[in-house]
C-alpha cells in the first residue's frame, strides 16, 4: 500500500476577527490544567465518494466552513501562553484567543481505498495513524503548536477528515459540539447565521478555584511526561442493540435491580474479560476507570454547550480473583456505585483538594492492571454530515493509546448499538478474541454493513475569501 504524502500545509483563520480592544485572554480551569501532559483528542471521519468527485470543491468546502466555525469557537484559533511568576511563584497557563488560526493539511493516500481504512473485522491498520496531524504532541505543546489541526486526506474513492484538538481547550463533549457545528455549517451555507448550538465560551470556576490558577512548577520538565505506548493491537468490537439489551437485563437480574445502565453492563463485561485475558494473579488489585462528564452533575447544571474541560476520572477497584469469581452483576454494581457517588458535593470536594495541591496528571497513572473507558456512546459521532452523507466509519488517532484503553462509540446503525475500540497488548488481545463471555455479546463482525453514502452535488464554496493562508 502506498504511503500517505503531504500536498500542502496552510493556516485557516476565523472568518470574522474578534472586536478590536477586547480581552483575548481565556483563563483555564483546574480541569483544563490537569490535562497539560496528556495527548490531544484525535478523531476522524471516513467518507465514501463516487469516482470523479470534484476534489477542489471538496477542499474549499472544508476550508471555508472551518473558517466560519472558528469565528464561533474562538479559543481553537489561539495559542497557550505560559506566565512565569517571580520568586518561586510558579506558573499560570492561559489561552490567548488571538485569531492566529488553525492548521490545515491536505494529503493524499495513493492506492488507499475506503475499505482499506474501514478494515471491518480486522485490526485498525497502522497507517491510519498517518491520517492524523500532530501525532505525539501533548497539550502543553499548544504554546508553540496550533490548538486545532485538521487533515484532509484524499483516498482513491473517498476522503478522511481528521482533527487533532488540544484537550486543554475542551473535552469530548466540547470536541463533538464543535465538530457537529462545523459539519452543519458545511452542509448548510446559511447555518452560521444561527449556529445550532452556540458554545458557552466563558470558563466556569467553582468557589475557591478562581483564576489565574498557579501551578507549583518552574519549568515543563517538572510536570510534562512524554509517554510512548508499547506495541499494541487496536481493534473494534461491535455490539448490536439486541445484544446490549440482553446483557443489561441479565446484569440487572443477577443482583435484583434495574439501576445498572447498558453502558455500565458492557463496561463490566470488558473489565472482566480483559482481566482474564491478561492472566493477572488473583491477589493483584485491578481497576476500571471511566471518564465522567461533570456538566450534568453540578447543581445547578452547567450547559451542555459549555466549551472547556469538565470531566473527572471515576475508578472501581477489586482484586482480580474477586472480580472473576463474582458475577458480572457485581462488577457492574461496583461501576454503578462509582458513578452514583460522583455528586456535586463530591466534585467540589475534589476540586478543593486539587487547589490545595495542584497536579498535572501523568499519563502513566493508567496502571498496567487498569482498564480505562474513554469517550462515550452518547456523543453524536455519526451526525457529522458535511454535505457528503453519513460517514462510513469514525476512527481515532494514536493519541492516548494505552494498554487497556477503550474508546466508546455509538454503533453506526444507532438504536442503542455500540462499538468499543480496544487497545491491548498483542498477547492479551489474542486471548480476548477467544473469550467465551465476550463472544456471547459481541457481533461476529466489528461493524455492521454501512448503508450507502451519498455525495452531495451542491458543493459550492462557502464564504469565498474568508480563508487566510500563511
Amino acid at each position: 500500500m502506498s504511503s500517505i504524502h503531504i500536498l500542502s500545509d496552510s493556516i485557516v483563520c476565523p472568518s470574522q476577527r474578534a472586536p478590536a480592544g477586547g480581552n483575548s485572554r481565556c483563563e483555564l480551569s483546574l480541569w483544563d490544567l490537569a490535562l497539560l501532559s496528556f495527548h490531544n483528542i484525535q478523531y476522524g471521519h471516513l467518507f465514501s465518494f463516487p469516482a470523479g468527485a470534484p476534489t477542489e470543491a471538496v477542499v474549499e468546502r472544508v476550508r471555508s466552513s472551518l473558517s466560519i466555525a472558528l469565528s464561533h469557537f474562538r479559543p481553537l484559533a489561539g495559542r497557550l501562553v505560559v506566565e512565569k511568576h517571580e520568586n518561586g511563584g510558579g506558573i499560570s497557563v492561559y489561552i490567548d484567543c488571538d485569531d492566529r488560526g488553525a492548521a490545515f493539511r491536505l494529503a493524499a493516500a495513493d492506492g488507499v481505498h475506503v475499505a482499506d481504512v474501514e478494515a471491518r473485522s480486522k485490526d485498525v491498520p497502522a497507517f491510519v495513524d498517518d491520517l492524523f496531524p500532530c501525532n505525539g504532541a501533548v497539550n502543553y505543546d499548544g504554546v508553540s503548536l496550533h490548538l486545532l489541526a485538521v487533515q484532509l486526506t484524499m483516498l482513491e474513492d473517498g476522503v478522511f477528515l481528521s482533527c487533532s484538538f488540544n484537550h486543554v481547550v475542551g473535552d469530548g463533549t466540547a470536541f463533538w459540539n464543535f465538530f457537529n457545528a462545523w459539519a452543519e455549517i458545511s452542509r448548510s451555507p446559511t447555518s452560521h447565521l444561527r449556529l445550532y448550538s452556540r458554545p458557552v465560551l466563558e470558563r466556569w470556576f467553582p468557589a475557591g478555584c478562581r483564576p489565574p490558577i498557579r501551578l507549583p512548577f518552574a519549568h515543563e520538565g517538572q510536570f510534562i511526561e512524554r509517554y510512548s505506548a508499547p506495541p499494541l493491537r487496536v481493534k473494534f468490537f461491535h455490539f448490536t442493540a439486541a445484544a446490549v439489551a440482553r446483557l443489561k437485563a441479565e446484569v440487572n437480574e443477577e443482583p435484583g435491580t434495574n439501576k445498572i445502565s447498558s453502558f455500565q453492563a458492557l463496561t463490566a463485561c470488558m473489565w472482566r474479560c480483559i482481566t482474564r485475558a491478561r492472566g493477572i494473579p488473583e491477589n493483584e488489585t485491578v481497576h476500571c476507570g471511566l471518564a465522567a462528564d461533570d456538566r450534568r452533575r453540578f447543581s445547578p447544571r452547567l450547559p451542555e454547550a459549555y466549551f472547556g474541560c469538565c470531566i473527572s476520572a471515576l475508578v472501581a477497584s477489586a482484586t482480580a480473583g474477586e472480580l472473576l469469581a463474582r458475577g458480572m452483576g457485581w462488577a457492574a454494581g461496583m461501576i454503578h456505585d462509582a458513578v452514583a457517588g460522583h455528586t456535586d458535593e463530591a466534585i467540589r470536594e475534589e476540586a478543593k483538594k486539587w487547589m490545595e495541591a495542584p497536579i498535572v496528571y501523568p499519563p502513566s497513572f493508567l496502571e498496567r492492571f487498569c482498564v480505562f473507558m474513554g469517550s462515550s456512546p452518547r456523543f453524536d459521532k455519526y451526525g457529522c454530515d458535511f454535505g457528503w452523507g453519513k460517514a462510513v466509519a469514525v476512527r481515532s488517532g494514536n493519541a492516548e493509546k494505552y494498554d487497556g484503553m477503550i474508546l466508546a462509540y455509538p454503533g453506526r446503525e444507532g438504536g442503542g448499538s455500540m462499538d468499543f475500540e480496544v487497545s491491548l497488548s498483542p498477547e492479551a488481545m489474542a486471548i480476548l478474541e477467544l473469550d467465551a463471555e465476550l463472544n456471547r455479546v459481541v457481533s461476529s463482525s466489528s461493524f455492521m454493513p454501512p448503508s450507502g453514502t451519498h455525495f452531495s452535488q451542491d458543493i459550492s464554496p462557502l464564504a469565498a475569501g474568508a480563508v487566510k493562508t500563511d
